[in-house]
């Protein structure tokens, strides 16, 4: 693949020639920005079972995490105030790191079947409370620690995305099988998968008994 480079005469650098490509911002856009967790808000949260989680290091270096668990995982402990279990992962930290750096967080609310989503944007704080984290256990297994978020800004996202991605609808869903499993991908991409199918399939076979296993 040939390396691509840009054009400087069509890279825009300035906030006054960005805007000239857009009509003005509609005023509902403006004002359905909300600084708490309002009915509607928190409602939505109680019924998303899956949310993105972006996050930058003081260099500027952008991370984004999926969270996902039973609808209604992440706790309202006031219209300002909600909080995050931290499930095991692949160690990385990477949302973790950077939140001790940074703590300024946005976090995407989803809710399968909806075409809508939920914008939370606010100061994050990584806690390790024993009593608030009992209250997050699944199958008798309490988080390690939690992420405490308080909201700046709420508000709804607009349908457009979803719809034009077509997300949920099944006559798009696509064949899993047509691409490489997760950890021959990564092999590929590193070590080298093994050649022997027989190998190559224990591996994928590991992998599913330890997401049985650790997956809390």
């Amino acid at each position: 693949m040939k390396g691509f480079k840009l054009n400087p005469e069509f890279v825009i650098k300035d906030e006054q020639s960005l805007r000239g490509l857009f009509d003005a911002t509609h005023a509902l856009a403006i004002q359905k920005c909300q600084d708490r967790l309002g009915r509607h808000a928190q409602d939505f949260i109680s019924r998303s079972p899956f949310l993105c989680i972006g996050t930058q290091d003081l260099n500027g270096k952008a991370d984004v995490s999926p969270r996902g668990d039973p609808a209604g995982f992440v706790k309202i402990l006031d219209e300002r105030t909600l909080v995050i279990p931290d499930r095991p992962g692949n160690n990385r930290l990477d949302t973790l790191v950077n939140i001790l750096a940074n703590p300024t967080v946005g976090l995407l609310f989803i809710i399968p079947g909806f075409d809508d989503a939920l914008r939370v944007n606010g100061r994050a704080t990584l806690v390790k409370d024993p009593e608030l984290l009992a209250s997050m256990s699944v199958n008798d297994r309490a988080p390690k620690l939690a992420i405490v978020v308080q909201v700046s800004e709420v508000f709804m996202h607009c349908a457009k995305a979803f719809r034009r991605s077509h997300l949920w609808s099944p006559d798009h869903f696509q064949d899993r099988t047509t691409m490489p499993s997760l950890v021959k991908i990564i092999l590929d991409e590193t070590t080298g998968a093994p050649s022997d199918g027989d190998e190559m399939r224990k591996i994928d076979e590991d992998l599913e008994e330890a997401y049985r296993r650790t997956l809390y």
